[in-house]
This record gives C-alpha cells, sequence and structure tokens, in this order.
C-alpha cells in the first residue's frame, strides 16, 4: 500500500506541513523509520530528537513547530498514529461461517455475518448479534446474550448467563463468569456460597488474556462501558469497574469494589474487599490499598499511601544511614559532656 502525506493527512484530519505529495509506503518505531515510513513524536523525549528520525513523514502535536521535517500536525498523535497503522495493516478476517466442526445448542440465534470457529462450544439458549467471531475452542454456556461485533479469541470461557456488550474483545485463556471465592466457615470447615449472579461486560471494552472475572454472588459483576483490562487480571465478584478505567497486568481486585470512571490501576496493585476507588483515581504499581480513595487522588506504596506524603516519606527512609551516624555522634558528644560533668562534681 502506498499512500501520499496529503491523504494520510486527511484520514486522521491533520495539518500539513511540507510536501504533502510525497508518497508513504508503511509505518514504523522513530529511531527505525525510513524515508518511506511515516512514524509519531508525542512526547519532550522524541520531539527534541525529530532531527534524528529518517521518517517520511512524523505526526506531532498541533503546536509543534520545525522548519524541515514533514510534518502532520493533530491533536493527539497516538491515536492518529493508531489509525494510520490499522489502514497500512488491515486485519485479515476469516469469512463468516459456522464451522461444521463447532458444536451449537438448542435455541441458538444470531445475526448476520457471524464466525463460528472449529471445536467452539454454544450451548443452548446463546443469543448473538450481527459480524461475531468465535475462534477456536471457545466455550459459550447456556442463556449467554452477545451483542454485535464481538471478537471472542482461541479458549476463552464465557460461563451461563453472562452478558457481552458491543464491540467487545476478549482475548485468549480468560474464563468471564467462573464462580465467586465465597466460603462461610463453621470452625470446621468452609462451606460453598452458591453464586447466583452474573458478569456483565458493557460495550467497547477489551478484556486481555488470561483474566479471570468471577459472577457475583447475587446481581452482577459489572465492568463498565470502555474498560481496558491488561493481562492476568483477577477481579473478583461483585465488583464494579468504572467507565474507561485502565486495569494493568496482574492485578488482584477483592470482592464488592467500587472503582469509579477513569480509574487507572498500575501493575500487580492489590485492592482489599468492600473498598471504593473514586472517578480519576490513580492507584501506583505493586499497591496495596486497604482503605477508600478519594476522587482524583494518587496513592503508591504498601499500604496505599497519597503520593506527595509518601515520597516524602521515602525521602527520610533514604536518609537514615546518615541520620543513624549523626545519632551517633550526638550520643558520643552527650556522653562526654556527661562525662565532664561528673568529673567535674
Amino acid at each position: 500500500m502506498e499512500l501520499t502525506i496529503a491523504k494520510i493527512a486527511e484520514l486522521v484530519g491533520g495539518d500539513i506541513q511540507g510536501d504533502g505529495s510525497v508518497m508513504i509506503r508503511g509505518v514504523a518505531p522513530f529511531e527505525q523509520a525510513s524515508s518511506r515510513d511515516i512514524t509519531f513524536a508525542a512526547g519532550s523525549k522524541f520531539l527534541k530528537r525529530i532531527e534524528e528520525t529518517e521518517a517520511g513523514a512524523v505526526i506531532v502535536p498541533r503546536e509543534f513547530q520545525h522548519p524541515e521535517k514533514r510534518l502532520i500536525k493533530v491533536d493527539n498523535p497516538p491515536v492518529a498514529f493508531a489509525k494510520v497503522m490499522e489502514t497500512f495493516h488491515p486485519r485479515s478476517d476469516k469469512p463468516a461461517a459456522i464451522h461444521p466442526n463447532a458444536c451449537i445448542g438448542e435455541n441458538f440465534t444470531c445475526g448476520d455475518q457471524v464466525l463460528i470457529s472449529p471445536f467452539a462450544v454454544v450451548e443452548d439458549n446463546v443469543t448473538m448479534g450481527n459480524r461475531v467471531k468465535l475462534h477456536p475452542h471457545v466455550f459459550i454456556g447456556d442463556h449467554v446474550t452477545i451483542g454485535d461485533d464481538v471478537e471472542i479469541f482461541p479458549n476463552v470461557t464465557v460461563l451461563e448467563r453472562c452478558r457481552i456488550g458491543n464491540r467487545v474483545t476478549i482475548h485468549a485463556g480468560s474464563v468471564i463468569g467462573s464462580d465467586g471465592f465465597g466460603f462461610a466457615p463453621d470452625g470446621e470447615r468452609h462451606h460453598k456460597i452458591p453464586q447466583l449472579g452474573i458478569v456483565q461486560i458493557d460495550d467497547d471494552v477489551e478484556i486481555g488474556a488470561l483474566n479471570a472475572i468471577d459472577r457475583a454472588t447475587f446481581g452482577r459483576t459489572w465492568i463498565q462501558k470502555g474498560v481496558k483490562t491488561d493481562n492476568l487480571i483477577q477481579i473478583a465478584h461483585n465488583v464494579t469497574v468504572g467507565e474507561h478505567s485502565i486495569l494493568v497486568a496482574q492485578v488482584g481486585i477483592s470482592g464488592s469494589v467500587e472503582i469509579g470512571k477513569h480509574v487507572t490501576i498500575a501493575g500487580q496493585a492489590g485492592i482489599a474487599g468492600h473498598l471504593n476507588l473514586g472517578e480519576g483515581a490513580i492507584i501506583g504499581p505493586r499497591c496495596g490499598v486497604v482503605k477508600d480513595v478519594p476522587a482524583g487522588e494518587t496513592v503508591v506504596g504498601e499500604p496505599a499511601t497519597p503520593a506527595t506524603r509518601y515520597f516524602r516519606v521515602i525521602k527520610v527512609f533514604l536518609e537514615l544511614p546518615e541520620i543513624k551516624k549523626q545519632l551517633n555522634k550526638l550520643e558520643k558528644r552527650l556522653k562526654t559532656i556527661e562525662g565532664l560533668s561528673d568529673g567535674a562534681a
């Protein structure tokens, strides 16, 4: 594929600086781009080094200026570059069909252009919308509903009665609707509490590989619109993840946690049960959250501490060896003074 810089600018709604008739043949990283590639530079780290790239064109923020480079100026360079990548590397889709080696239960209904691959299992009373893609070895349980434009990758399990919205992607190996971890002790043993709820995943959600999202004890575990999860995420029963929140790899969320909109939880953070994370909160990597986090607050460390306070504490902690030396010196001086005082007496 070849596109002129002008055509690419039109695609992403950008303004051109330089010759818009130059042909671009591909996309490439900043350091590796050739004169026939397009790349992007969003942050100051790359904008300061823009002369180092050999790219034929660079997507940059609208306010950026450079007299020699061919630029496409946009409001959001990473998003624009993603659109260009999709244009140069469109996905090759298999034709819609239900493979004869798929196992389809009773009372199955679906829309148009549905792909069900070999060895996928769809149990009874399942409803799917248009343009759904089930890859090999997907399991869809009884009474599951799936919206339009959903893609479910190999070895995903969606268990009974769960609800999947529109434009949802679930990556390989994830389990949606496994039992929540609920047991009642009687002093000698643990009795399993039936998990009678569901998982509801709203529109425009992307679930990473090897996620485990447990069904609710009652009601629903709810993944709201636009949420994105990385790989290896655990979401326990009755959790609500608010709209457009981000969960990074190896996050673990205990039961009945309420997560607001636009929350970011960084890698390996753990959230104790029955907490509330307010809208726009940021949870740092490997953070141990044991109490509510107010809206807009950034917390780090274990236990989770407001970032400004945490870094003051860390600064003192790193200075402890020097503080100890000073204390030892003061102790020796004090003993000397005490000795002189005793001698004088």
